[in-house]
């Protein structure tokens, strides 16, 4: 007989999902006002529900690290298509010379930094450590969209909202190399085999250059389907933004398939696409679709985040781990950030909100679990703790401080935080 009170499965999942899209909408809406961010709620609300008994799921990433790889990968070619295509900046080295500095000195000197310290603190292998260290580099693309750029041709890009969006575009790829030297340090090392050709021929030149390059050529063909060929046939005419989701998918599949950084490329065939009409309003309808996907793919993924806290997660951290983790968000990517932006011409409030919103998020729930499905990590747990510590961290440092930090920054530049919020999504 049917129980009003025992519904289907089903129906369970219908109402839950219907919910989770009512959120998606109307939560940013409700929370631009205030001090909190849209994780801080998420992850809340994933703990509250997987707290109930009848829910006997444990997202825990150890019990399921293919989907949790695969999951977070899919989150993170939407964000980076979404950040890509709402740059306004046109590309060019001295344009874009805060990310040179934030890839090629704040990054690098992040990994040094906590490689050394997880080796010497947590007492684990030097491959472990590095897996740690560049699973934990990147600036999220993800969980950073508060501290980014505004909607397509809004104009909304102040040096630090740039920044801090070009660096979480490319520093996903950027990362790649030293999760596979990691891995290679792992595998090849004990074998006996040579890696120092292999990770520098292959894993660095071939790859981040041929990312870049299939990134490209896929935004040129893309920007010419959309914008160039014949009036009546062109992609743009149909108004339909689901054209962004498939560029994504296209790029980072074609470029996987030669096994070339496919992050890297989705980011570049954003930016290529951008470019080749830059004040079509197309622009806004492709870059509102991939960022409600990503809101809500963002969502379903913080939710089981905050199940697996509840879940143990953390079970494993100890004080020193907890230590480390504060020393990650509040030393090393500060004064990382510091040292990438000395002699940069830019304010000092400026440079510290650079060097302070080093936000962690879903890029190291990927490279860890992408690391754990390629190399032996006897100490996973221990590292699932230490990233899901950093991750719960920033968030709540990041997601409290984000809305006065950027206000404050809107006001010294003689911008309306007020008026700027109205143009915004």
């Amino acid at each position: 007989m049917y129980s009003f009170l025992s519904p289907e499965p089903y129906i369970l999942i219908m109402t839950g999902v219907g919910v989770l899209i009512a959120l998606v909408a109307w939560l940013p809406l409700a929370l631009k006002q205030l001090p909190l961010s849209l994780p801080i709620v998420c992850i809340g609300l994933g703990a509250a529900l997987f707290l109930f008994p009848q829910v006997t799921l444990r997202p825990l990433p150890t019990l399921h690290p293919q989907i949790t790889e695969r999951f977070a990968e899919f989150v993170v070619i939407i964000a980076l298509m979404g950040a890509g295509l709402k740059i306004d900046r046109i590309f060019g080295w001295r344009r874009w010379a805060v990310t040179w500095r934030l890839l090629a000195v704040t990054m690098p000197l992040g990994i040094a930094a906590i490689t050394v310290m997880a080796g010497f603190a947590l007492d684990v292998s030097w491959a472990v450590a590095l897996l740690l260290a560049a699973s934990l580099a990147p600036t999220d693309p993800v969980l950073a969209a508060d501290v980014q750029v505004g909607p397509p041709k809004t104009g909304d890009e102040d040096e630090v909202r740039f920044g801090l969006t070009s660096e979480a575009g490319l520093n996903d790829g950027a990362a790649f190399p030293f999760v596979h030297l990691a891995i290679l340090l792992a595998v090849a090392l004990p074998a006996g085999k040579p890696w120092v050709g292999e990770w520098l021929a292959y894993r660095v030149f071939w790859e981040i250059g041929g990312g870049i390059l299939g990134g490209w050529i896929v935004g040129r063909i893309f920007g010419w389907l959309t914008f160039r060929i014949p009036a009546e046939t062109k992609l743009a005419k149909t108004g339909d933004g689901l054209i962004a989701l498939s560029a994504t998918f296209v790029s980072y599949g074609l470029t996987e398939m030669v096994h070339v950084y496919g992050f890297l490329s989705v980011f570049v065939t954003a930016l290529t696409f951008r470019h080749a009409h830059r004040d079509h309003d197309f622009q806004n309808d492709m870059h509102a679709i991939t960022e409600q996907i990503e809101r809500l793919a963002m969502m379903v993924l913080l939710i089981l985040f905050g199940g697996a806290l509840v879940s143990g997660l953390l079970a494993s951290v100890g004080w020193v781990d907890v230590a480390i983790a504060a020393a990650i968000l509040l030393v090393v990517r500060p004064l990382t950030g510091w040292l990438g932006l000395l002699g940069f011409p830019a304010g000092r409030h400026e440079k510290m909100t650079l060097a302070f919103f080093g936000i962690r998020g879903v890029g190291s729930i990927y490279y860890l679990a992408f690391g754990a499905n390629h190399m032996p990590v006897p100490e996973a747990e221990r590292l699932w703790g230490i990233v899901g510590l950093v991750i719960v961290f920033s968030v709540l440092m990041h997601g409290l401080t984000v809305t006065p930090a950027m206000r404050s920054l809107d006001r010294r530049r003689g911008v309306d935080p007020e008026a700027r919020d109205m143009l915004s999504p």
